[in-house]
């Protein structure tokens, strides 16, 4: 739920996200489920029963990070999972008015990557305040957990994006996961896989290609290497 790109080229989005997690919280396979009328795929938590990575039929995406702006104090016990919060208000046909409304008292800081009908937007709660942004889809994007990396980290990983996107200015899925997958992997303690001890890793690599309403989902687990459980493209 840690490192997450996003990137729009020839109307193709391609969303990314690299899960830092407990190797015992790794998810092994994409659910399917019918929520509100919606059929909602997304690898499933094994520990909590959410998600950090929702996808819809028709396209619309939603990307969990812990922490919102700078890192906060871990403080438990919470009321919810974050993961089960964002496959509630996710599975509305209204998904920034269901976000407006949500109680989210208790629940620990995040950030949400929602892409909903062509548009993209940040969703912060800092465990106060919910903060809405909305940001153009014509440029790309970047995002690193606040818990995890230290502002002057993410503004390194960001410089690491500019500079793969120099090298690739019309990146395709294969190369936003290389990028994912590979990118200064000789630093296992901020690359974009780490290992931090047996405590904490890059578990996987989660990504979509959405296309118009065609709509084509990925999970890699990092600790058996095959991409498991590819959802073909729906037209």
């Amino acid at each position: 739920m840690c490192t997450v790109t996003f990137v729009l080229r020839h109307g193709t989005a391609v969303i990314t996200s690299n899960r830092d997690e407990q190797p015992r919280r790794r998810a092994f396979d994409i659910r399917t489920e019918e929520r509100n009328g919606k059929t909602i795929r997304f690898p499933q938590d094994p520990q909590a029963g959410g998600t950090w990575f929702a996808v819809d039929n028709i396209g619309n995406t939603a990307v969990l990070l812990n922490g919102a702006a700078e890192k906060h104090r871990h403080a438990p016990p919470y009321r919810r999972s974050r993961g089960l919060i964002l496959l509630d208000f996710f599975a509305t046909d209204e998904p920034l008015a269901s976000w407006e409304e949500i109680d989210l008292i208790n629940v620990e800081p995040f950030t949400v990557v929602l892409y909903h009908a062509s548009l993209l937007y940040q969703l912060r709660w800092d465990g106060t305040e919910k903060d809405t942004v909305g940001l153009s889809i014509t440029d790309d994007h970047i995002w690193s957990s606040s818990t995890l990396y230290p502002l002057e980290v993410r503004r390194q990983r960001e410089n690491w994006f500019r500079e793969f996107l120099l090298e690739h200015p019309t990146p395709t899925p294969e190369h936003l996961f290389e990028f994912h997958r590979h990118s200064h992997e000789d630093d296992r303690h901020d690359g974009l896989v780490i290992e931090r001890g047996s405590h904490l890793q890059t578990v996987s690599i989660t990504q979509t290609v959405l296309e118009g309403r065609a709509v084509q989902l990925t999970h890699h687990d990092l600790a058996t290497e095959p991409i498991i459980q590819p959802v073909p493209a729906e037209k």
